[in-house]
């Protein structure tokens, strides 16, 4: 085509010289062919820019040469545009519809925490209303501190779950899923169900544990008359003895039942009474020295002389397991090491062993109830499967988390930490006092 529109122009141009050459001056023959190309062209312009602006309604001019082809390659972008945009647009219907079908809710949320977009079950289950809601900032209307607090933070891995004013009856559970530059999904979850079931089996399980601690306790006392008894036949010394030890093991069994159902039960925070957490640890160190089947070496590291505020019962509750832990599965020629320090970001109670570790795969299950990582090992030490579950409850309600860290064959270290509003500063003790 540039070949062609080239050639059109030089037989222009000479055939404006040869006037030039026969009836009169060149130059002005020369000029006046170029203003005739020129004002073809123009005129081709005009029609191609009146066509472009017209386009949905006259058709394209039907041109030759280069201005042809510019005009095919027009309506072909434009054809192109045309199935891609109208493919666009399907996708986003079928978007639409199908997020408008999930079970669960969806809300579209700009860099401003701003509603963009929400289907119909976040309707329901929050009680929002299109489009007055639309534009407005989530926190202004779902009203909770423990979500204003959540959608200001940087954690989402977990779901938070909220009871929301316009419907107290539910549960609902909210999780934010951030994407693209600065916006995010926030997905709302209806779970009244299964807080229903297992507030049932909360209440089972306590109610369980208090109805078998009268019977088991008098079962236990006649067992322990029995096995005083001098009159009893020496073949039931073997019988007895090993009822005692079930009796015991269920006793310890439905202690820690009650224990972590207190813990469920009880809402908020732990209170901020004052706790000497060396004095805590020394004595515990001490009762652990005293036991018969304990390892070669229990070690205690006072790093900080610092102790916390919280509940003595729940903490010394979850010091005693670890340790206990530690203790059981640890041979007789190991060592475990307790330690006790603080920093700026917080306080730490570590216990750390030498014993038979645990596989990576079992690590993040540790401290669901009843979970064994070997059930018979278990059985045979007499671990009831609840002190982890007891330790992560009375950590969460002093703010803090459980961490373990373990190689099988070669030990486990389970660290406790504490955020460092919860550090308490002891008073020194001067000569005198001491």
């Amino acid at each position: 085509m540039w070949t062609f529109a080239l050639a059109r122009l030089a037989g222009i141009l000479i055939a404006g010289l040869c006037l030039g050459l026969l009836l009169g001056p060149i130059w002005l023959w020369l000029l006046a062919a170029a203003c005739l190309y020129l004002a073809w062209q123009l005129a081709n312009l005009y029609r191609l820019d009146r066509w472009l602006r017209l386009r949905s309604q006259i058709d394209p001019p039907n041109l030759g040469g280069i201005w042809g082809d510019v005009i095919g390659q027009v309506v072909r972008l434009h054809r192109r545009k045309q199935f891609h945009k109208q493919r666009l647009v399907q996708l986003y219907r079928e978007l639409r519809r199908s997020t408008a079908a999930l079970p669960d809710g969806v809300i579209i949320l700009s860099t401003q925490s701003e509603i963009v977009w929400f289907n119909r079950q976040a309707a329901r289950l929050l009680g929002l209303k299109r489009p007055v809601d639309v534009g407005l900032r989530v926190d202004n209307l779902i009203r909770s501190p423990e979500f204003v607090h959540y959608l200001h933070g940087d954690d989402f891995a977990m779901p938070l779950i909220i009871r929301p004013p316009v419907q107290a009856e539910l549960y609902l559970a909210l999780q934010l899923v951030p994407y693209g530059a600065g916006q995010s999904l926030l997905l709302v979850r209806d779970v009244t169900r299964q807080m229903r079931l297992e507030a049932m089996r909360k209440d089972f399980v306590a109610n369980a544990s208090h109805e078998l601690r009268t019977p088991l306790t008098v079962i236990s006392g006649y067992l322990d008359t029995l096995a005083d008894d001098p009159s009893i036949d020496d073949a039931w010394a073997g019988p007895i003895r090993d009822m005692r030890a079930q009796a015991q093991r269920m006793n310890a069994i439905i202690a820690d039942l009650l224990e972590l159902s207190r813990l469920e039960s009880t809402d908020g925070e732990a209170p901020r009474e004052p706790i000497d957490v060396p004095s805590m640890l020394r004595r515990m160190h001490r009762d652990a020295l005293a036991s018969a089947d304990r390892p070669r070496q229990i070690i205690l590291d006072l790093e900080s002389d610092d102790g916390l505020f919280g509940s003595m019962q729940e903490l010394e509750s979850a010091f005693t397991n670890l340790l206990v832990n530690g203790i059981k599965y640890t041979l007789s020629e190991g060592t475990v090491r307790m330690r006790w320090w603080t920093d700026p970001e917080g306080a730490y109670f570590s216990v750390v062993d030498n014993g038979i570790g645990i596989p990576a795969e079992h690590i993040p299950r540790l401290t669901e109830r009843f979970y064994r990582v070997d059930a018979g090992r278990s059985r045979e030490r007499g671990g009831s499967g609840l002190g982890l579950a007891i330790v992560k409850h009375a950590l969460q309600r002093h703010g803090g988390w459980l961490d373990v860290q373990s190689t099988e064959g070669k030990g486990s270290t389970f660290t406790c930490h504490f955020p460092q509003q919860r550090i308490w500063q002891m008073p020194v003790r001067t000569a005198a006092s001491a």
